[in-house]
């Protein structure tokens, strides 16, 4: 009798985890394309390409499974444009730090999310969190000043991006509680792509042109530079990116269908160990020891939080996947 009970929750639970695994195998190499392609394009125009081959994905394959076009319909036109201009914040200010930092690094920055969103439903969604998740938090945030190190003679200003994108994601998915489960995991993709198109284009029409290029530092050249006619092989890696980000979307929303989140979301940490594999394999980074403890602490204190909310079994902000739509 127990197997029989027990086989029916094991099964979505085991699908869950590999749908995890799978997107997060597919965003990190997004990311770690978008870094590669982030020396001679515009982020904006990467952006667009992506966005424009992730809405295709979208309405051609995610629609139609989730009950055709008119799921598209909402009474909440606002709160996901809303929503989208979070993520587009979210991205911008990632991708832009990516394209100077180590991808280990920027990536264990920005996964600090979850704790500022056990943080943020505090004030916001007047939930209580005890002082065990409280210092998670902390020595999340600890970990974030081990690999940033402000003060230091290797700090940058643009170490501060992920953290920013950290920030924005979090309220993202505060704003997410907001809608609730009435809209569809395809109907908010819809959207969240229709305002990164709009915005990607808005910002081409303005700087496309490339008139800011070689007046800003370094490290914001990525927003400014001018567009230009993708060569054969980067053109086919942006469709990839745009690919890899639907493929990835829609993984993540079905894992968190099958399986609780606080027993998916801690797999959501194989991005770590692939950004630096990533990273090392690709652009020969390596962290230095600071740099090691930092994303150490990092993972640690996300993983206890969701571990100690799956204990818990209370209805939080922490329902929502990680980190994603980036």
């Amino acid at each position: 009798m127990l197997s029989d009970v027990s086989l029916p929750r094991l099964k979505p639970g085991v699908v869950g985890i590999a749908c995890v695994i799978g997107a997060v195998l597919t965003f990190t190499t997004q990311d770690m394309a978008i870094k590669w392609l982030s020396g001679g394009y515009p982020l904006h125009q990467i952006i667009l390409v992506r966005a424009l081959i992730a809405l295709l994905f979208t309405l051609c394959i995610f629609v139609p499974l989730e009950g055709g076009i008119g799921i598209l319909k909402t009474r909440r036109l606002k709160l996901h444009l809303l929503r989208g201009l979070a993520v587009v914040i979210a991205n911008m200010t990632f991708f832009t730090g990516l394209a100077s930092l180590p991808l280990s690094e920027a990536t264990a920055v920005f996964y600090v999310a979850p704790l500022l969103i056990t943080a943020f439903s505090v004030p916001f969604l007047g939930e209580r969190v005890g002082w065990r998740r409280w210092l998670a938090v902390v020595v999340g945030l600890l970990g974030v000043l081990l690999v940033v190190r402000p003060g230091s003679a290797t700090f940058s200003l643009v170490a501060m991006f992920p953290l920013a994108a950290a920030v924005a994601y979090a309220l993202l998915q505060i704003m997410t509680r907001k809608l609730g489960m009435a809209e569809r995991a395809a109907t908010m993709a819809f959207y969240i792509q229709v305002t990164f198109i709009l915005v990607s284009a808005s910002v081409g029409v303005l700087l496309g042109d490339g008139r800011l290029s070689g007046q800003v530092p370094a490290s914001f050249e990525f927003l400014v530079r001018p567009w230009i006619w993708p060569e054969q092989n980067d053109l086919v890696i942006m469709v990839t990116v745009g690919v890899l980000s639907g493929v990835g979307g829609y993984l993540i929303s079905q894992a968190y269908r099958m399986a609780e989140a606080g027993v998916l979301a801690p797999f959501e940490y194989v991005a770590l160990p692939l950004a630096l594999f990533w990273g090392f394999a690709i652009f020969g980074e390596v962290p230095d020891v600071v740099a090691w403890l930092g994303i150490a602490l990092i993972a640690f204190a996300g993983v206890y939080t969701f571990l100690r909310e799956m204990t818990q079994r209370r209805a939080n902000a922490l329902e929502r996947p990680m980190p994603r739509n980036r």
